[in-house]
């Protein structure tokens, strides 16, 4: 069990270095990260785009270029484009969202022929560090897939549980999100689908975890709450992973914890061929960094 973000920094460093490429690179903060990265040993860091801008922007940033290779570009797409095939022919480890709008950039790694699917679900996968909060939190899918039908939830799981079998989990314990713990195939479909889901675990149909629910939010991590409730699981007060049902629920989580509950969060894309860096334009100079490490700890 991870209790901080500062252990996935850690776990990175034992990875050894790795290469890093930026689609279309003229953006402050990522350039700040990526450096910052660097300077912990963690990556060797490739921008791409146009060059101009990102050697401006390397100057407001207040860091040397000659750090780092710059590939000129003429278009955000061509860039992601290009960062694709680098990391497809073993040219760089995994790649990062800059300055591109985050269609752009997806429809590229989404390329069948050319970008970095392997005909597996992509999905998020975010980790927060909560004040007063006795582990690490996991929680998918605040970002890619948006009303996930029961065959998606199975990869979405699967791909949350490799990351965290990555970053040296055994079995982590699993929370399908609901509103109650009781099953209501006709108001509330979803926790069906929790309940399905559960069972798969148990017959190994799911790998390398245990999931339970529905359960409700307070129930899936306070230990208090479940026994209140009288609930006899191994996962509910003990989860490691939260699933949402849908992305709305998963996303309103994220930015709860991060805007009213101070948390600190790293997230990444998982399912593609390597980790793939999606932050948000709103994300904090931390998170992105934080984002960087836990690309390297996943590979």
């Amino acid at each position: 069990m991870l209790r901080t973000l500062k252990e996935i920094i850690d776990r990175a460093r034992r990875r050894g270095k790795k290469r890093l490429a930026v689609a279309a690179a003229n953006e402050t903060e990522v350039l700040r990260a990526v450096d910052e990265a660097r300077q912990m040993g963690l990556i060797d860091g490739v921008f791409l785009g146009r060059g101009q801008e990102i050697l401006a922007s390397c100057k407001v940033a207040r860091i040397d270029p000659n750090n780092f290779a710059i590939i000129d570009i003429e278009t955000p797409a061509l860039a992601a484009k290009e960062c694709c095939r680098m990391v497809r022919h073993g040219e760089a480890d995994f790649m990062m969202k800059g300055s591109i709008r985050t269609g752009d950039f997806m429809k590229a790694i989404l390329d069948k022929q050319e970008g970095l699917n392997c005909d597996s679900l992509l999905s998020h996968v975010a980790i927060f560090e909560i004040p007063g909060f006795d582990r690490l939190l996991f929680v998918t899918d605040a970002a890619i897939n948006i009303a996930p039908i029961l065959s998606e939830k199975i990869q979405i799981i699967q791909n949350a549980v490799n990351l965290a079998c990555n970053l040296g989990y055994d079995c982590p314990k699993v929370a399908c999100l609901a509103a109650v713990e009781v099953i209501n195939p006709e108001k509330m479909p979803d926790t069906v689908e929790s309940a399905a889901l559960s069972i798969m675990s148990l017959r190994g149909q799911i790998r390398n975890c245990i999931i339970d629910g529905p359960l409700a939010l307070d129930v899936a991590i306070n230990r208090k709450a479940a026994q209140t409730k009288g609930l006899k699981s191994p996962v509910a007060g003990y989860a490691d992973l939260l699933m949402a049902p849908e992305i709305v629920s998963a996303n309103v989580l994220y930015k709860s914890l991060t805007c009213l509950a101070n948390a600190k969060a790293a997230a990444i894309v998982t399912g593609a061929i390597a980790p793939v860096v999606l932050t948000s334009r709103a994300d904090d100079h931390e998170t992105k960094l934080l984002s960087i490490a836990m690309g390297v700890a996943g590979i």
